[in-house]
């Protein structure tokens, strides 16, 4: 078990090429606001977990709750899904990119 939870925290902060700053100030643009699934006029999923994903970020050793886990496996699992969707051409300015940036990965560092 231990060995499982550090390949996650491992992978996780293998997949998240963003720092805290660059993902805290990614979020705050119209950009970022725009893409992802959202229930109704409430924020997308994708920019809520950039939110948990900055405080996963910021926490000090490997002091994680099983909740911070589970998102770390989901941030893993949506970053791979969504990089093998990767359009063909300039990826600069697509929703796909901002929509992985949401979930702490530039496609493009």
């Amino acid at each position: 078990m231990a060995g499982d939870r550090k390949a996650t925290i491992d992978e996780f902060q293998s997949v998240v090429n963003m720092s805290p700053k660059e993902l805290e100030s990614w979020l705050k643009t119209e950009d970022s606001k725009a893409v992802g699934q959202k229930d109704g006029n409430k924020e997308s999923t994708g920019h809520k977990s950039g939110r948990h994903i900055i405080e996963l970020l910021q926490v000090e050793g490997d002091d994680y709750t099983e909740d911070d886990l589970a998102q770390m496996k989901r941030v893993i699992s949506y970053v791979h899904r969504h990089s093998a969707q990767r359009p063909s051409g300039d990826v600069t300015d697509t929703r796909w990119r901002y929509s992985l940036m949401n979930w702490g990965h530039d496609p493009l560092k």
